[in-house]
């Protein structure tokens, strides 16, 4: 978990020498000294906090509000989406409007649970805005607080929705379509790979295989 945040702290200092027009440094962003710097707090409301207070990418300019996870922390299956909406940005909740309404009866019906008995969390916490291109260091950085949301909660099962959430959580790159249906171990949690419910407004007809993935993970707990 530190190593994640050292690295994505260091691509950050990094990053910003480059754009200042350094080619070489002999900077030393940190030292053995300055571990206790990067140690994430050991509970979600400590971890919530020092997220609204992140400032290590430019999302962080644009955004309303740092959208952290919610629900059970002691959920026996987290659920990770990719980014917050507009909507989401501007009340500081994830999985609102429609897409948020779709997952709420999901969750509901086929897991047979509810949004506060589970834990509702995004790969990244701030909203990106449309005409801004996503870099690859953005999702690094700020996925050192979904590790450590999944460390604090220690779920028996994550349901990843989208690429993104997926491919970020594991670097393992492979695209959706050849990935949802398979049950992955990974850490000491089971992840099951499906389709966004924002994906599914616009793709009503991937519904079945998304219900099939929740019983998978549903069944998992029994």
């Amino acid at each position: 978990m530190m190593k994640n945040l050292y690295n994505a702290l260091l691509l950050k200092q990094l990053y910003q020498l480059k754009e200042l027009g350094y080619r070489y440094t002999e900077a030393q962003p940190f030292t053995s000294k300055d571990k206790s710097q990067l140690e994430l707090p050991n509970s979600l409301n400590e971890l919530k906090k020092q997220a609204q207070n992140c400032h290590l990418c430019s999302l962080s300019k644009s955004r309303t509000h740092v959208v952290f996870g919610e629900g059970s922390e002691s959920a026996d299956i987290v659920i990770v989406g990719d980014m917050p909406l507009e909507m989401e940005d501007q009340q500081g909740r994830a999985f609102l409007g429609r897409g948020g309404d779709m997952l709420t009866a999901m969750i509901e019906k086929v897991l047979e649970s509810s949004r506060e008995r589970v834990y509702l969390t995004n790969l990244l916490k701030c909203r990106p805005l449309r005409s801004v291109a996503l870099e690859t260091t953005t999702f690094h950085i700020c996925k050192a607080y979904l590790f450590k949301e999944l460390e604090i909660i220690n779920p028996k099962v994550v349901i990843t929705l989208g690429e993104h959430a997926y491919q970020y959580l594991t670097n393992d790159f492979r695209p959706l379509q050849e990935l949802r249906g398979s049950l992955i171990e990974y850490s000491n949690y089971h992840i099951v790979p499906t389709y966004h419910p924002n994906f599914l407004l616009k793709n009503p007809s991937y519904k079945r295989e998304v219900f099939i993935d929740l019983k998978r993970a549903k069944e998992l707990l029994t």
